[in-house]
């Protein structure tokens, strides 16, 4: 496998106008904004596309709120980067549509986290959320813009996971990903709300059943690696060849938990991170370039050595199409190389009385 970064999210401001239960930053209107002013963003985009061309998705927090969020995107667009942005909605309007075209973002993801307001306003803790994430998704529409719907579930809205599917189809998503909650910031404090591994193992079957027959819309769980083992497992059982559909541009991933490997995440403070619910920080911008911390930080490195993950991990056959969550590992278990704890397979060295 190639490490080369081939996705990049990067979180341009701490700030955000909600308080969502599972946010893996914890944040709020009174939140760090940035190290970066507009040339230090820039420069920062120099610094990564003097030696790799990722997707670049605006994060935050809230993008929005950063007003330079446009010149920054429209940086990148003129570097040659594909960049996306990833908003919770809120505060899109015809004006923001506009200057989402002009800037060059390929596509934009909006968050849903239930088929009503009830439902997703409890997991937003805003009164709205819901019926600004739908006019979100309306403007986006009416301005021919692609847009992402990003679903996080827990034992709290799982009952939601199909009718929540169903109404990103009806919105117009170009694609539905499904998160699967990794408990990292105020995620810590709803740890008891995590699904069991036994309910994981069927929403992902489920998710299989439904993929193979879904033809308008992308879909794709996220933060759960499993699913690569699932899909090869059903496919075999069917005798079956399943063929996965995959956006104009993805990930490079062709298996699961890809942190650190293929993808990396950068805070507001300028710390490079495996992925956004990984805190393990690999290096920081503001003192090392990129590119010596994506090839020579020891934490990146460790994570491409799949002989040192621990457990059922380690003793996997599909470790090289899976790997485990390491944010989940080491949200559980305070080491980012155990087994995935929310995986209910055992591996066939195990079944048989071997160890790695």
């Amino acid at each position: 496998m190639e490490f080369v970064p081939k996705w990049v999210a990067w979180e341009i401001t701490g700030k955000c106008n909600l308080n969502c239960i599972h946010c893996r930053s914890a944040s709020s209107l009174s939140s760090f904004e940035s190290v970066f002013d507009t040339e230090g963003a820039k420069r920062l985009i120099d610094d990564i596309t003097s030696f790799a061309s990722p997707v670049l998705v605006l994060s935050g927090g809230e993008p929005l709120l950063r007003k330079d969020v446009f010149e920054i995107a429209r940086y990148g667009t003129e570097k040659g980067l594909r960049m996306c942005l990833a908003t919770n909605g809120t505060l899109v309007d015809d004006e923001v549509c506009e200057k989402i075209k002009e800037s060059g973002i390929k596509i934009v993801s909006l968050s849903l986290d239930g088929s009503t307001p009830e439902v997703h306003d409890d997991f937003r803790k805003q009164p709205g959320a819901f019926e600004g994430t739908l006019r979100a998704a309306g403007y986006f529409k009416k301005h021919g813009i692609e847009f992402i719907i990003n679903s996080s579930f827990t034992k709290r809205n799982q009952g939601e996971i199909e009718k929540t599917y169903r109404l990103a189809k009806e919105l117009g998503a170009t694609a539905w990903y499904m998160f699967m909650i990794v408990p990292t910031g105020r995620g810590e404090e709803i740890m008891n709300e995590l699904i069991s591994k036994e309910d994981y193992e069927k929403i992902l079957e489920w998710h299989y059943e439904m993929e193979k027959n879904e033809t308008e819309m992308l879909v794709r769980p996220t933060c759960a690696p499993h699913y690569y083992r699932i899909v090869l497992q059903k496919a075999k059982e069917e005798g079956i060849q399943f063929k996965r559909r995959s956006l104009k541009f993805s990930t490079g991933g062709a298996k699961g938990c890809i942190c650190g490997q293929t993808i990396a995440f950068i805070d507001c403070r300028g710390n490079v991170q495996p992925c956004s619910y990984f805190p393990a920080v690999a290096g920081n911008v503001t003192e090392t370039s990129f590119r010596e911390i994506w090839e020579n930080s020891e934490l990146f490195r460790t994570l491409r050595d799949f002989s040192t993950y621990k457990g059922r991990c380690g003793s996997c056959e599909y470790i090289n199409v899976c790997g485990g969550c390491r944010a989940r590992a080491d949200a559980v278990y305070e080491d980012y190389l155990e087994e995935e704890p929310f995986c209910d397979y055992v591996p066939v060295r195990m079944r048989r009385g071997m160890t790695k």
